[in-house]
């Protein structure tokens, strides 16, 4: 089901009359009573989801330093075709409220413009990687793609794949950084265009002792958020981002970013695939090629063959593990474990 509704004209409960049944319909409500937050989930990708609490006061101001940079106001379109029950979805709503904006909602799917009936151009969407790549497969959805004319990419990993193929459309797509802690993403890379992050308000970046970014964000009330990933920093205001330091390998006192190693494999591997390690008596920890989908002999040669052209002998994979299904987060971030079924 497709609806459209003119936020402006929400002020209290009363307003919103008219508003069909649903999740959307439930946060309003949450939105406009008399608690200063609503309630909301970390993204379980290290761990089992945790009910947080989001300001409404921080979720205001976030809204504003996203719709500020964009241009979003109360002439403004927002297509929402994620859930709200996490905060990009949430968030999405939220600035629409914040400009007074047209909320275009659709069902929640992994091809959420395959129904979408809205003729006009949009100002503003976010996806996660999944949807748009399933929006890229169907002719008549690609085009529905075309009339967004700004595209926030959240939730998971872009690969190098996907922004390839986004060069060829006449949408500004973002890559965001941030987290349910941040209220949203704090920085945004144009993605095709540049591997730097930037930062958006007057939010700042420095580095820890572990070379992790730390997040200065005055607009919210924390003000300050240590994070796990690791960054290298352009100054103050720019990162590049290079991994999470929960996930580096140590293998024969060597460290490994598996992200790094991921980015140089590229798209020499055609199954969905991550690194990861397993223990090892000699080295400590050994690293470990998880690919999801059946063992064929051999593609694994073929593989082997082009990895040894693209990673040095130390970054090698001893090991190839094949998943039957890789676990996923509700946004489709692959969830880095070697647990459920294997081949």
């Amino acid at each position: 089901m497709m609806y459209v509704v003119q936020t402006g004209r929400f002020k209290t409960l009363a307003d919103l009359q008219g508003v069909p049944e649903g999740e959307v319909l439930s946060f309003l409500k949450e939105w406009f009573d008399e608690k200063d937050y609503v309630c909301g989930h970390t993204s379980g990708s290290t761990g089992t989801p945790k009910e947080i609490r989001l300001g409404k006061t921080d979720m205001r101001a976030s809204a504003r330093i996203t719709n500020d940079f964009l241009g979003i106001g109360k002439d403004s379109v927002l297509l929402l075709c994620l859930s709200v029950s996490y905060i990009a979805g949430k968030m999405l709503v939220v600035r629409a409220l914040e400009a007074g904006a047209k909320l275009v909602v659709c069902d929640v799917s992994s091809r959420p413009l395959g129904d979408l009936a809205y003729a006009g151009q949009v100002d503003l969407a976010a996806m996660v990687p999944m949807q748009v790549e399933e929006s890229l497969k169907h002719p008549e959805d690609e085009a529905k793609l075309c009339v967004i004319r700004q595209l926030l990419i959240g939730g998971a990993p872009v690969s190098d794949m996907l922004e390839k193929r986004l060069q060829s459309l006449p949408v500004s797509c973002y890559a965001t950084y941030g987290m349910t802690e941040t209220v949203s993403h704090v920085a945004l890379r144009r993605l095709n265009v540049s591997d730097v992050y930037f930062a958006l308000g007057e939010v700042s970046f420095s580095l820890d002792d572990r070379n992790c970014l730390v997040v200065h964000a005055p607009h919210l009330q924390a003000r300050e958020f240590v994070t796990n990933d690791l960054a290298e920093l352009v100054d103050s205001r720019h990162f590049k981002w290079v991994g999470r330091y929960d996930h580096v390998i140590n293998s024969g006192g060597i460290k490994f970013s598996p992200e790094v190693l991921e980015s140089k494999i590229g798209a020499c591997i055609s199954s969905r695939y991550f690194i990861t390690s397993l223990p090892d008596e000699r080295l400590g920890q050994r690293i470990v090629l998880a690919v999801e989908g059946e063992r064929q002999e051999e593609r694994e040669r073929q593989w082997l063959a082009t990895l040894r052209k693209v990673l040095t002998a130390y970054e090698l994979p001893r090991e190839i593990v094949y998943l039957a299904r890789f676990e996923e987060t509700a946004s489709g971030k692959v969830i880095r474990r070697l647990g459920g079924s294997q081949d």
